[in-house]
Protein backbone atom coordinates (compact mmCIF):
# COMPACT_ATOMS: atom_id res chain seq x y z
CA UNK A 1 0.00 0.00 0.00
CA UNK A 2 3.00 2.10 0.84
CA UNK A 3 4.67 1.50 -2.33
CA UNK A 4 0.97 1.86 -4.41
CA UNK A 5 0.69 5.83 -2.61
CA UNK A 6 4.58 6.59 -3.83
CA UNK A 7 3.66 5.55 -7.51
CA UNK A 8 0.16 7.59 -7.36
CA UNK A 9 2.28 11.06 -5.56
CA UNK A 10 4.87 9.93 -8.36
CA UNK A 11 2.11 10.69 -11.24
CA UNK A 12 0.19 13.34 -9.11
CA UNK A 13 3.66 15.25 -9.34
CA UNK A 14 5.02 14.19 -12.55
CA UNK A 15 1.41 15.14 -14.00
CA UNK A 16 0.27 18.63 -12.02
CA UNK A 17 1.88 20.95 -9.84
CA UNK A 18 0.05 19.92 -6.76
CA UNK A 19 2.06 19.96 -3.64
CA UNK A 20 3.32 16.12 -2.68
CA UNK A 21 5.07 15.19 -0.24
CA UNK A 22 8.76 15.71 0.36
CA UNK A 23 10.26 12.31 -0.16
CA UNK A 24 8.52 11.55 -4.04
CA UNK A 25 10.76 12.17 -6.39
CA UNK A 26 10.93 11.49 -10.20
CA UNK A 27 12.26 7.70 -9.70
CA UNK A 28 12.61 6.40 -13.60
CA UNK A 29 10.94 2.85 -11.93
CA UNK A 30 7.87 4.75 -10.27
CA UNK A 31 7.38 6.74 -13.03
CA UNK A 32 7.37 4.01 -15.16
CA UNK A 33 4.29 2.72 -13.08
CA UNK A 34 3.18 5.87 -12.55
CA UNK A 35 1.29 5.48 -15.80
CA UNK A 36 -1.38 3.15 -14.25
CA UNK A 37 -2.17 6.49 -11.78
CA UNK A 38 -2.93 8.90 -15.52
CA UNK A 39 -6.52 9.01 -15.32
CA UNK A 40 -6.62 8.86 -11.85
CA UNK A 41 -4.83 11.76 -12.10
CA UNK A 42 -7.72 13.35 -14.53
CA UNK A 43 -10.50 12.64 -11.43
CA UNK A 44 -8.47 15.51 -9.70
CA UNK A 45 -7.90 17.93 -12.43
CA UNK A 46 -11.80 17.70 -13.69
CA UNK A 47 -12.55 18.19 -9.86
CA UNK A 48 -10.98 21.06 -9.57
CA UNK A 49 -11.88 22.45 -13.04
CA UNK A 50 -15.50 21.47 -11.96
CA UNK A 51 -15.30 23.30 -8.37
CA UNK A 52 -13.97 26.56 -10.16
CA UNK A 53 -16.59 26.07 -12.25
CA UNK A 54 -19.53 25.47 -9.89
CA UNK A 55 -18.54 28.08 -7.53
CA UNK A 56 -18.16 30.82 -10.31
CA UNK A 57 -21.56 29.67 -12.14
CA UNK A 58 -23.01 31.03 -8.62
CA UNK A 59 -22.29 34.42 -9.75
CA UNK A 60 -21.40 34.56 -13.21
CA UNK A 61 -22.72 33.40 -16.70
CA UNK A 62 -21.91 29.84 -17.42
CA UNK A 63 -19.54 30.97 -20.37
CA UNK A 64 -17.29 33.31 -17.71
CA UNK A 65 -17.47 30.13 -15.19
CA UNK A 66 -16.28 28.12 -18.09
CA UNK A 67 -13.53 30.21 -19.03
CA UNK A 68 -12.58 30.46 -14.92
CA UNK A 69 -12.96 25.93 -15.25
CA UNK A 70 -10.28 26.09 -17.72
CA UNK A 71 -7.93 28.34 -15.66
CA UNK A 72 -7.88 26.45 -12.48
CA UNK A 73 -7.45 23.22 -15.00
CA UNK A 74 -4.19 24.76 -16.69
CA UNK A 75 -2.98 26.15 -13.29
CA UNK A 76 -3.13 23.03 -12.09
CA UNK A 77 -1.34 21.11 -14.48
CA UNK A 78 1.35 23.71 -15.49
CA UNK A 79 -0.49 23.37 -19.10
CA UNK A 80 1.35 20.58 -19.41
CA UNK A 81 -0.79 18.71 -22.15
CA UNK A 82 -1.95 22.13 -23.84
CA UNK A 83 2.16 22.83 -24.34
CA UNK A 84 2.46 19.21 -26.12
CA UNK A 85 -0.25 20.22 -28.35
CA UNK A 86 1.18 23.12 -29.36
CA UNK A 87 4.86 21.91 -29.67
CA UNK A 88 2.76 18.84 -32.00
CA UNK A 89 1.41 21.39 -34.16
CA UNK A 90 4.29 23.26 -34.48
CA UNK A 91 6.51 19.88 -35.26
CA UNK A 92 4.01 18.26 -37.59
CA UNK A 93 3.27 21.30 -39.24
CA UNK A 94 7.00 22.98 -39.87
CA UNK A 95 8.82 19.46 -40.47
CA UNK A 96 9.22 17.06 -43.41
CA UNK A 97 11.31 14.56 -41.57
CA UNK A 98 11.39 12.60 -38.63
CA UNK A 99 14.21 14.50 -37.43
CA UNK A 100 13.24 17.96 -38.45
CA UNK A 101 9.40 17.33 -36.94
CA UNK A 102 11.41 15.65 -33.49
CA UNK A 103 13.85 19.03 -33.59
CA UNK A 104 10.92 21.59 -33.72
CA UNK A 105 9.37 19.97 -30.75
CA UNK A 106 12.14 19.87 -28.55
CA UNK A 107 11.95 23.82 -29.18
CA UNK A 108 10.46 25.65 -26.16
CA UNK A 109 9.92 28.85 -28.39
CA UNK A 110 5.93 28.30 -29.83
CA UNK A 111 5.63 29.46 -33.41
CA UNK A 112 2.59 30.04 -35.88
CA UNK A 113 1.25 26.48 -36.13
CA UNK A 114 1.36 26.22 -32.38
CA UNK A 115 -0.68 29.51 -31.35
CA UNK A 116 -3.18 29.07 -34.22
CA UNK A 117 -3.80 25.31 -32.82
CA UNK A 118 -4.04 26.69 -29.38
CA UNK A 119 -6.74 29.47 -29.98
CA UNK A 120 -8.26 26.99 -32.43
CA UNK A 121 -8.47 24.41 -29.52
CA UNK A 122 -9.70 26.38 -26.76
CA UNK A 123 -12.55 28.51 -28.64
CA UNK A 124 -13.36 24.59 -29.73
CA UNK A 125 -13.50 23.48 -26.09
CA UNK A 126 -15.01 26.36 -24.89
CA UNK A 127 -18.13 26.27 -26.78
CA UNK A 128 -18.48 22.55 -26.77
CA UNK A 129 -18.56 22.91 -22.74
CA UNK A 130 -20.42 25.59 -22.85
CA UNK A 131 -23.17 23.79 -24.76
CA UNK A 132 -23.15 20.61 -23.19
CA UNK A 133 -23.44 22.41 -19.79
CA UNK A 134 -26.55 24.52 -20.78
CA UNK A 135 -28.14 21.20 -21.90
CA UNK A 136 -27.46 19.18 -19.08
CA UNK A 137 -28.77 22.45 -16.46
CA UNK A 138 -32.21 22.22 -18.75
CA UNK A 139 -33.00 18.82 -19.70
CA UNK A 140 -32.82 17.04 -16.03
CA UNK A 141 -32.62 17.53 -11.90
CA UNK A 142 -29.58 16.53 -11.34
CA UNK A 143 -27.29 18.62 -13.14
CA UNK A 144 -24.89 19.42 -10.78
CA UNK A 145 -24.08 15.92 -10.46
CA UNK A 146 -23.79 14.70 -14.03
CA UNK A 147 -21.88 18.26 -14.87
CA UNK A 148 -19.31 17.00 -12.10
CA UNK A 149 -19.28 13.76 -14.06
CA UNK A 150 -18.93 15.88 -17.29
CA UNK A 151 -16.04 17.36 -16.49
CA UNK A 152 -14.66 13.98 -14.47
CA UNK A 153 -15.14 11.80 -16.93
CA UNK A 154 -13.69 14.16 -20.15
CA UNK A 155 -10.32 14.33 -18.48
CA UNK A 156 -10.42 10.91 -16.77
CA UNK A 157 -11.16 9.65 -20.65
CA UNK A 158 -8.86 11.52 -22.17
CA UNK A 159 -6.09 10.53 -20.42
CA UNK A 160 -6.60 7.29 -20.68
CA UNK A 161 -6.94 7.37 -24.30
CA UNK A 162 -3.59 9.37 -24.34
CA UNK A 163 -1.58 6.86 -22.13
CA UNK A 164 -3.19 3.95 -23.59
CA UNK A 165 -0.51 5.01 -26.76
CA UNK A 166 2.11 3.81 -25.08
CA UNK A 167 0.99 0.15 -25.02
CA UNK A 168 0.89 0.00 -28.42
CA UNK A 169 3.78 2.27 -29.93
CA UNK A 170 7.15 2.59 -29.27
CA UNK A 171 9.08 5.63 -27.98
CA UNK A 172 10.44 8.00 -30.97
CA UNK A 173 13.32 9.84 -29.13
CA UNK A 174 16.72 7.86 -28.59
CA UNK A 175 17.62 10.76 -26.17
CA UNK A 176 17.42 8.60 -22.73
CA UNK A 177 17.27 12.17 -21.04
CA UNK A 178 14.05 13.02 -22.02
CA UNK A 179 11.78 13.61 -19.32
CA UNK A 180 8.67 11.30 -21.02
CA UNK A 181 11.34 8.49 -21.32
CA UNK A 182 10.79 6.64 -18.42
CA UNK A 183 6.87 6.03 -18.96
CA UNK A 184 7.84 4.75 -22.09
CA UNK A 185 9.26 1.20 -20.92
CA UNK A 186 8.01 -1.93 -20.74
CA UNK A 187 4.05 -1.80 -18.75
CA UNK A 188 2.55 -4.75 -16.95
CA UNK A 189 -0.94 -5.76 -16.26
CA UNK A 190 -1.09 -3.55 -13.47
CA UNK A 191 -0.63 -0.72 -15.48
CA UNK A 192 -2.78 -1.51 -18.22
CA UNK A 193 -5.93 -2.41 -15.80
CA UNK A 194 -5.52 0.45 -13.74
CA UNK A 195 -5.23 2.87 -16.48
CA UNK A 196 -8.31 1.90 -17.53
CA UNK A 197 -10.26 1.23 -14.79
CA UNK A 198 -9.56 4.46 -13.64
CA UNK A 199 -10.27 6.01 -17.49
CA UNK A 200 -13.73 4.55 -17.41
CA UNK A 201 -14.84 4.60 -14.07
CA UNK A 202 -16.62 8.07 -14.17
CA UNK A 203 -18.24 7.57 -17.83
CA UNK A 204 -19.78 4.40 -16.76
CA UNK A 205 -21.11 6.35 -13.41
CA UNK A 206 -22.19 9.44 -16.42
CA UNK A 207 -24.20 6.53 -18.35
CA UNK A 208 -26.19 5.73 -15.54
CA UNK A 209 -28.14 8.57 -16.61
CA UNK A 210 -28.31 8.02 -20.04
CA UNK A 211 -26.74 5.07 -21.35
CA UNK A 212 -26.32 6.41 -25.00
CA UNK A 213 -23.04 8.25 -23.22
CA UNK A 214 -21.29 5.34 -23.74
CA UNK A 215 -21.32 5.65 -27.57
CA UNK A 216 -18.84 7.83 -27.15
CA UNK A 217 -16.29 5.56 -26.98
CA UNK A 218 -16.32 5.30 -30.35
CA UNK A 219 -15.17 8.76 -31.71
CA UNK A 220 -12.88 8.84 -28.63
CA UNK A 221 -10.73 5.94 -29.70
CA UNK A 222 -10.96 6.43 -33.54
CA UNK A 223 -9.33 9.91 -32.31
CA UNK A 224 -6.96 8.03 -30.61
CA UNK A 225 -6.45 5.18 -33.19
CA UNK A 226 -5.41 8.18 -36.23
CA UNK A 227 -3.60 10.02 -34.21
CA UNK A 228 -1.51 7.31 -33.20
CA UNK A 229 -1.00 6.02 -36.56
CA UNK A 230 0.10 9.17 -37.54
CA UNK A 231 2.46 9.95 -35.43
CA UNK A 232 3.99 6.23 -36.12
CA UNK A 233 3.67 7.20 -39.71
CA UNK A 234 5.88 10.75 -39.14
CA UNK A 235 8.11 9.67 -36.29
CA UNK A 236 7.91 6.04 -36.00
CA UNK A 237 6.27 5.88 -32.42
CA UNK A 238 5.27 9.08 -30.15
CA UNK A 239 6.75 11.28 -27.39
CA UNK A 240 5.63 13.00 -24.52
CA UNK A 241 4.25 16.04 -26.98
CA UNK A 242 1.95 13.42 -28.76
CA UNK A 243 0.38 11.98 -25.36
CA UNK A 244 -0.40 15.98 -24.33
CA UNK A 245 -1.83 16.62 -27.47
CA UNK A 246 -4.12 13.40 -28.08
CA UNK A 247 -5.37 13.86 -24.87
CA UNK A 248 -6.27 17.75 -25.26
CA UNK A 249 -7.71 16.38 -28.85
CA UNK A 250 -10.16 13.67 -27.60
CA UNK A 251 -11.06 15.71 -24.67
CA UNK A 252 -12.50 18.20 -27.33
CA UNK A 253 -13.88 15.24 -29.33
CA UNK A 254 -15.68 14.19 -25.78
CA UNK A 255 -17.39 17.21 -25.63
CA UNK A 256 -18.48 17.18 -29.00
CA UNK A 257 -19.68 13.24 -29.04
CA UNK A 258 -21.61 14.06 -25.49
CA UNK A 259 -23.15 16.95 -27.67
CA UNK A 260 -23.94 14.90 -30.71
CA UNK A 261 -25.31 11.62 -28.88
CA UNK A 262 -28.15 14.08 -26.54
CA UNK A 263 -29.07 16.05 -29.40
CA UNK A 264 -29.22 12.85 -31.52
CA UNK A 265 -29.63 9.33 -30.17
Amino acid sequence: MKKELHIFFTALMFYTRIPCPKNINHNPDYLNKATRYFPLVGWIVGSISFLAFYISSLFLSVETAVILAFIASILTTGAFHEDGFADVCDGFGGGWTKEKILLIMKDSAIGAYGAIGLVLLFLLKFKTLSESILIFNTNNSNSVLQIFLLFVSAHALSRLAAISIIFTNEYSRDDATSKSKPIAKKNTWKEFFGAFFFGLIPLLVLSYFKYQFLLVLIPVFLTRYFLARYFQKWIDGYTGDCLGATQQVCEVVYYLSILFVWKFI
